[in-house]
């Protein structure tokens, strides 16, 4: 390999891994797929069968930490009462509340979405505060599992970078 190569190698994975790590606790960037994508660039540039071996079990858990991200969360609102369509709204809110108050505008308008929405559909400002909170604690559970899946495939990394 050549000494960019290498560089590249050294600086840009791990650049990727850390910096996604960051945006899945502050949902600015795709943080999952950051994670993965700096061992994917890892695994393509180191070239071995153990890096691609890391990369695959990395995707793995990446699947899974999708999969359980959204059907987790989804299944304890439904149980709580709260709508799909009220989760839309507040989302759709959050976008826009991100660009009106940068970073904490996203969750401030997500909150408000779903408590209006809620009070609107239940006429009980009690019961849509409550149903506010079941969905504020499923955003929750949802951030931390994927943290928990960025950590683990974050984790992998480490451990191809030591055997390699």
């Amino acid at each position: 390999m050549d000494g960019l190569t290498d560089d590249v190698r050294l600086v840009v994975p791990p650049l990727l891994v850390v910096v996604g790590l960051l945006g899945i606790v502050v949902p600015v960037l795709p943080g999952l797929l950051m994670v993965l994508g700096g061992v994917l660039l890892w695994a393509a540039l180191t070239g071995t069968p153990l890096a691609w071996g890391i990369f695959v079990a990395a995707l793995v858990v990446a699947v899974a930490g999708y999969a359980l991200q959204y059907l987790l969360p989804g299944r304890r609102m439904k149980e709580r009462g709260v709508g799909s369509s009220t989760l839309l709204l507040a989302v759709l809110a959050g976008i826009v509340g991100f660009f009106v108050i940068p970073v904490v505008g996203a969750f401030v308008f997500f909150v408000a979405a779903i408590f209006l929405v809620e009070s609107g559909r239940t006429r009980d400002r009690a019961m849509a505060w409550t149903r506010t909170k079941h969905a504020m604690l499923a955003v929750a559970q949802s951030v931390g599992i994927e943290l928990v899946a960025g950590l683990l495939i974050a984790g992998l990394y480490v451990v191809g970078l030591v055997l390699t």
